[in-house]
């Protein structure tokens, strides 16, 4: 049961990634497809402002790992000779062929190291991205101490004041976790696991609008929401307390108004008596299959419910709609989503034999596809409103 859960998680992440397409349908993410002759961004989303700009030969370097982007209509091959590597060594190591077409700005990630960006590649800086370290630019008071604990300050000779450039600033940013893609997962469950936004890893690691991964290829995870920035080697340096003041806070310089007690509401009036309703159900929507609910909705762990039911059952549309999207996760679940009038999507994940293709118009209780295969079958079920997961027993009978 626990592995089908693992299961249930994973698959359910690649139901919100395709909801995410819905009100879109062939919206490009950042902006890299064909949009017309002469019109090219390769510059501005190659300078994002989250992810720190490559050198002419598309490396990023940081002190444990190498990075290369990929440019228009590249491919492994093509790096591997601009790089002077191996160009199966490197497409084994990013698990895709050698001759496959990259899309820009994908992230290729480096075996072994090749020569840091400099100036002379077309880089910021010269050398690998360095983590920002507090004790380089702090500075030392002590020259020397005696046995007594007495703290003196050797005398330095005047300087001369030689008329040499300046120093090269050095890149500093935190350095991003490489997590490598394993078989099932996808770019919402990997968010999840590192607390990152979909979009953020996307424009990192140069994703499609379906933020489409494979299995063995390297994403770049960013820790933090600041990009890698130059800074002079030798910053000054301010003590603690200095800089920005505190500002002050309203209640300092205004008291606060008084409050005023709300006047009482009126009294409704009773509501009129409408009899006994009908039997009919006016739930907005019907249950997808006939069973009970073995893993309840809970937002973060899981976005929907699980409805235990035998393998082969059939699975119902909840109400009539369209359908947004039809597509399988890396361990070849089925997935359907389903547009509904008001806006509201429905999401059904674990099934095979599926009825319907994208763009079918359904109606409610038509049949979609049956319940898989599995060690405990199940069906997972989800509502949303755009990219946000409701209830589904709000809705349901």
């Amino acid at each position: 049961m626990a592995q089908g859960q693992i299961s249930v998680r994973r698959v359910m992440m690649t139901g919100v990634a395709l909801v995410a397409l819905t009100a879109c349908e062939d919206f490009d993410f950042d902006l890299r497809g064909d949009i017309g002759d002469g019109f090219d961004t390769t510059r501005a989303v190659q300078e994002l402002p989250n992810r720190p700009r490559p050198d002419d030969r598309g490396v990023i370097s940081y002190p444990n790992y190498q990075v290369v982007v990929a440019r228009r209509d590249d491919t492994i091959r093509g790096i591997a000779i601009r790089l002077g590597l191996d160009a199966n060594e490197l497409a084994e190591y990013n698990g895709i062929e050698p001759d496959v077409i990259l899309r820009r700005d994908e992230i290729i990630a480096l075996p072994t190291r090749v020569a840091e960006p400099s100036l002379a590649t077309g880089a910021l800086t010269n050398g690998p991205i360095q983590p920002l370290d507090v004790s380089a630019v702090a500075t030392s008071a002590l020259d020397r101490a005696d046995a007594s604990g007495t703290v003196t300050a050797a005398p330095l000779p005047p300087a001369a004041t030689p008329a040499a450039a300046p120093a090269a600033p050095v890149l500093t940013g935190a350095e991003p976790i490489r997590h490598q893609v394993a078989r099932g997962e996808t770019a919402f469950s990997i968010s999840r696991l590192y607390n990152v936004s979909v979009p953020r890893i996307a424009e990192w690691n140069g994703l499609d609008s379906q933020f489409t991964i494979r299995e063995g290829q390297f994403l770049l995870i960013p820790q933090d929401g600041a990009s890698p920035v130059a800074t002079p080697a030798s910053a000054p340096v301010t003590a603690p307390g200095q800089g920005t003041q505190t500002p002050l806070p309203p209640s300092a310089s205004a008291p606060l108004p008084v409050a005023v007690a709300p006047e009482a509401a009126p009294t409704p009036p009773p509501a009129p008596d409408l009899g006994t309703p009908a039997s009919a159900s006016t739930a907005r929507f019907s249950a997808p299959v006939q069973g009970s609910i073995i893993r309840g909705y809970a937002p973060g762990s899981n976005e929907g419910v699980d409805f235990g039911v035998p393998a082969g059952t059939a699975v119902q549309a909840a109400d009539g709609g369209t359908v947004a999207a039809v597509t399988t996760d890396t361990s070849g679940g089925s997935i359907v989503v389903i547009k509904h009038n008001d806006g509201l999507l429905t999401v059904y994940t674990q099934m095979d034999d599926l009825t319907v293709s994208k763009n079918d118009t359904v109606s409610r209780g038509q049949k979609i596809g049956e319940v898989r295969a599995a060690d405990t079958p199940f069906l997972h079920f989800e509502v949303r409103r755009g990219l946000q997961s409701v209830d589904p027993t709000d809705f349901l009978p």
